[in-house]
């Protein structure tokens, strides 16, 4: 694109509010007033070595993707086939703008619910999942979803977290009258919100960094590295018994 900076400006604000603050070139950020400054680029940068630095010929599904960030940096490391996926459709509209201002192209992007993935009929070799599954009422069986469905190798997970960083060791089994581990701070806890957090009505649940591994490995997914106490390396493994997705019935509305 070749905007003048006053005009990437103007495209950028018409497009807000944006919750990835991007630098689109000439001094330009998509958000310059972000309350977390530069995110997610600051983020990216503490974890981004543990993912492959060349992901020629490599396939990426990024779900929930906002503003584009995660899946125009997976292009840039050469992934061939990059699939963006958000229910909202604002921040598809700014997905677009960004690759086009930053002249990043070969990204595809759908309005797509999680809960959707599987109609995609295609796995993916990285499934990129950030920021998505503490605005969801029905977290887990989102995780379940994305194993059955589109993961093929590498889950790389972030969740807004709350409670303790501890990672208490859990035992396969309790007694029914033993009930003390469960107020350990380090057993994997789901913190509900029932109401607004942080001014927003979406956000649902804030797991501990016990309850995110937990939910993982429950899901069928390996740990391979937790570079970052909220961000979490996968690679798709075996499940457990009795472990499987949910597929309700949708009846017809009378």
């Amino acid at each position: 694109m070749t905007l003048d900076p006053g005009a990437l400006r103007a495209r950028a604000d018409a497009l807000g509010p944006w919750f990835h603050n991007m630098d689109l070139g000439g001094g330009v950020w998509t958000a310059p007033g972000h309350f977390l400054g530069d995110y997610p680029g600051v983020k990216f940068r503490g974890f981004a070595h543990v993912l492959p630095e060349d992901l020629t010929g490599k396939s990426v599904l990024d779900i929930g993707c906002n503003g584009g960030f995660y899946a125009i940096e997976m292009r840039r490391r050469g992934a061939s086939r990059v699939l963006g996926i958000d229910f909202d459709e604002d921040y598809l509209a700014q997905a677009r703008f960004a690759c086009e201002a930053l002249g990043v192209d070969g990204i595809e992007f759908r309005r797509m619910s999680v809960y959707d993935v599987g109609s995609l009929g295609e796995r993916f070799d990285l499934v990129v999942f950030m920021g998505v599954l503490y605005h969801l009422r029905h977290p887990l069986l989102a995780l379940d979803l994305i194993w059955e469905n589109v993961a093929d190798d590498l889950l790389l997970f972030q969740s807004m977290q709350r409670g303790s960083d501890e990672v208490a060791e859990v035992a396969p089994d309790y007694p029914f009258s033993e009930q003390g581990h469960f107020d350990a701070p380090g057993y994997p806890k789901m913190h509900f919100i029932e109401r607004d957090y942080s001014q927003d009505p979406t956000n649902w649940w804030a797991p501990n960094r016990a309850c995110s591994a937990a939910m993982l490995r429950s899901a069928g997914f390996s740990i391979l590295a937790n570079p970052d106490p909220e961000v979490f390396l996968c690679r798709r493994g075996e499940r457990g018994p009795f472990v499987e997705a949910a597929y309700p019935s949708k009846s017809v509305a009378r």
